[in-house]
């Protein structure tokens, strides 16, 4: 876990080593002196140059491999460093007790960075902000509402039948891969599949209707907002570190594509809008019926309609031995009789293999929080041990007793935790089930895939996969 913390407004300041701390006597009884907070001019790391850090960042590859610049930092200064990159400045700290000091002081309203082009889009197009850019009251209000649409166990339990069908459809999908083999097994770079699969997911519970995604052929519009959301992601990080401005005032490639993605993405915003509108007005679904959140909110009347689209849009955007995991799939199956919901509450061991496989490989990289108090983090020059071999792979962990709190943040935390979190979870839980249900997974051996930072950490090289149908295995 990465947590970083911007200073704005007070001080962040860090403590001294917990060794070496003197103490007083009260009536014979030793009692601590409570040690005095370093100033912030203290604290370890490279923050004196900030532009000439930014180059060094960009020498150093810093574009695609900022968590690994940002792990090695961290074993150089400890569990928390300041730095300076251009102008941007931040505190960063690792430890699960640092984060929760964070937590404790972030107040009300929380304030985290804003992805810099997302917001030069909007003001250059000007579209409204959706609730992952807003800040303060206007944040805060539709962030109440919008967690009992997404949040909420009652809509949790609305996703499943949605998602699920999603999982069913790339089980068939998988399986005529198999039959046109000829040889009982489906082998691919399973990264676009996946990618693919993740989408038709998303769009699905909140637009209420499914782009065909998982099909041989997609249709050209469909692809066209594929290739939308890979390259808003693309041309987003670079301009974390160049101000967006400068690449609008200069014209240049980078600006013109993030331009054309995030079109492409509203107007595939604008078209599910209108279908939702078609079929309510013509009655063709029940309004009984969960058609998504999309519609959900369009019906409930609480949101300008600019606003919904905007936050919509902004969600979209936003080795354990498998046998061991089948074996608990289809226990759970037997138990509940199929019922996807009671199998939900019953998968522990593959729940904390999704958890552990984010604890190892973070979607993103850092949790950002301003600072508007003084917030005093302690012990910053001891590095933490939070779990033993942290760098191997073991579920279990999460199932052993014991406190987890700020351990694993791969969806945040507090207020302004991902709003996208149950759906994330639900996609990914039913989709090892379908696909443990089905089939033999086989990887290929000798293959170290890493990760690289492009706004999120993706694969670096190809994810080759097996599928096996498991009746050919019998």
């Amino acid at each position: 876990m990465l947590a970083r913390a911007a200073p704005k407004l007070g001080a962040l300041r860090g403590c001294p080593q917990a060794l070496g701390r003197g103490c007083c006597r009260t009536q014979g009884t030793a009692t601590p002196v409570p040690p005095t907070p370093r100033p912030f001019n203290q604290l370890p790391g490279d923050w004196r140059a900030g532009w000439l850090n930014l180059y060094r960042f960009w020498q150093d590859g810093g574009l695609h491999n900022v968590h690994h610049i940002m792990a090695r930092k961290f074993q150089q200064f400890g569990p928390i460093y300041r730095e300076k990159l251009g102008v941007n400045e931040t505190v960063n700290i690792i430890s699960p007790r640092d984060a929760a000091t964070l937590f404790q002081a972030e107040g009300t309203l929380p304030e985290r960075f804003r992805v810099p082009p997302w917001v030069a889009y909007r003001d250059y197009r000007n579209k409204p902000y959706g609730v992952l850019l807003k800040k303060g009251e206007a944040w805060r209000s539709d962030r109440l509402l919008l967690n009992k649409e997404v949040l909420s166990p009652q809509a949790v339990e609305s996703f499943v039948p949605l998602l699920s069908a999603v999982g069913e459809d790339f089980v068939r999908r998988a399986r005529a891969q198999v039959g046109q083999s000829g040889r009982e097994r489906w082998t691919a770079d399973f990264t676009h599949e996946l990618f693919r699969f993740a989408l038709e997911s998303v769009c699905h519970v909140l637009y209420g209707e499914r782009l065909g995604l998982l099909q041989d052929f997609v249709d050209p519009e469909a692809q066209r907002f594929i290739d939308a959301v890979t390259l808003m992601f693309h041309t987003t990080s670079p301009m974390l570190y160049l101000p967006p401005a400068l690449l609008r005032h200069l014209n240049t490639k980078t600006w013109r594509d993030h331009v054309w993605a995030w079109d492409a993405i509203f107007s595939q915003a604008d078209k599910c809008i209108q279908n939702v509108y078609r079929d309510l007005r013509l009655q063709r679904k029940s309004t009984t019926e969960y058609m998504g959140i999309l519609c959900s909110l369009i019906m409930q009347d609480k949101l300008p309609l600019d606003d919904i689209r905007a936050s919509v849009t902004e969600m979209m955007a936003g080795g354990v031995d498998t046998e061991q995991l089948r074996a608990e799939v289809l226990a759970a199956k037997r138990e509940a009789a199929g019922d996807r919901v009671k199998m939900l509450k019953t998968i522990r061991l593959l729940k904390a293999a999704i958890k552990e496989t984010l604890r190892l490989h973070p979607v993103a990289v850092t949790l950002q929080r301003y600072t508007t108090q003084e917030v005093i983090l302690h012990n910053y020059c001891i590095p933490p041990k939070v779990f033993p071999k942290p760098e191997q792979f073991s579920p279990q962990r999460w199932l052993a007793a014991g406190p987890k709190h700020f351990q694993g943040l791969s969806f945040g935390f507090g207020p302004r935790q991902c709003l996208g979190r149950r759906i994330a979870e639900l996609e990914m839980q039913l989709f090892l089930m379908h696909i443990l249900e089905n089939f033999k997974i086989e990887t290929m051996r000798a293959v170290e895939v890493g990760t690289k930072f492009d706004l999120i950490l993706i694969p670096d090289k190809p994810i080759y996969l097996t599928l096996r149908p498991l009746e050919s295995q019998a």
